[in-house]
Formats: structure tokens, sequence, C-alpha cells
């Protein structure tokens, strides 16, 4: 038996593992039905997949975060549980600081978790719902994995550190 194909397969395979889940993570719904065929065929077409976080999350609302009188822009993914978070703004809530990492508030009511992932590993300027505390949570320093954590979105570069002084935090729809 010569083992020189079974070699070539074994060096392919990751490849094409790690094609098929490049491929699996893009937006490749067709061109809205106003394009016109030159247009959905140029590489500038206006068809370009929604925002992504620098974290590579897919971005659906753009929010403002007020922290102790300083506005920060922020985003929240297109989930269910962001899409809930998103139906209770405006919010103003009083800030808590857990683990010298993230500042937590309590949140008025539970959030959905349809669809989300058992728990989620949080970055510096991440906003998440911690659901077993009914808690909005908001990253200023690396934290680890947490089972129950949703990630909702992410603010925008300088929001981590005018998080980790604030008392109080008032998030509404970015006008």
């Amino acid at each position: 038996m010569n083992p020189a194909p079974f070699r070539a397969l074994a060096r392919a395979a990751p490849a094409a593992a790690l094609l098929l889940v490049m491929t699996a993570c893009t937006d490749d719904s067709p061109p809205s039905s106003s394009s016109s065929s030159s247009e959905a065929a140029s590489p500038q077409a206006s068809t370009a997949p929604a925002a992504t976080t620098p974290t590579g999350r897919t971005t659906a609302m753009n929010i403002r975060l007020t922290l102790d009188g300083h506005r920060i822009a922020a985003t929240l993914n297109d989930s269910p549980t962001a899409r809930d978070f998103a139906a209770q703004l405006p919010l103003t809530l009083s800030l808590r600081d857990l683990n010298q990492a993230e500042k937590i508030a309590d949140l008025p009511r539970k959030l959905s978790t349809s669809g989300a992932p058992e728990g989620a590993d949080p970055e510096v300027g991440d906003l998440a719902y911690y659901a077993p505390w009914n808690q909005l949570a908001t990253y200023y320093r690396d934290a680890p994995y947490a089972t129950g954590l949703v990630i909702l979105g992410h603010m925008a570069d300088g929001g981590a550190e005018q998080l980790a002084t604030a008392d109080e935090i008032t998030i509404e729809a970015a006008r």
C-alpha cells in the first residue's frame, strides 16, 4: 500500500475544514431585487454583509452609551437576546464592579436566551447578558469563559477605559 496519497489527504484536510468554516460564516444572500445585474457583479456592489465588530461578531443595531457623562458608541449583534435587550431601551442603570474586570447592573426583566450558546468568553469592551442573575455585564478587562453569558454587542474603542471608573450607564438607540 502506498502511503503518499494518505499523507497528501492528511495535509489537505485542515485547509478544507478551514475553507468550510469560512464559507459557512459569510453572508451569501442574493443581492436585493432593486440592484441591476451590473451592480450585482461589481465588487463595489451595495450588498455588503452587515458591519462587524473588531471581534468579528456581526452587528445589527447602533447604540449610544453614556458613562458618567461620557458618550461612547456601541453596537448590538443580531441575536434574539440582543434584540430583546434593545426593546428595553432606553435604560439608565447603576453599575457595580465585579472582580475588577467588569461592571454589572440588574436589568428590569429577563431577556430571551432562545438559540443562545451555553456560554461565552467575553472580550474587553463587550456588552453581555448574564442570564443566571438577569444582569447586564460590561467588560473593561479580560475575563474568563462563563456559562450563562450571552454576548450582546461591543463598545467602540475608548469605552472600556471610561467603563472602568463609571458608576452609572445610560443605554439608548443611536440616532
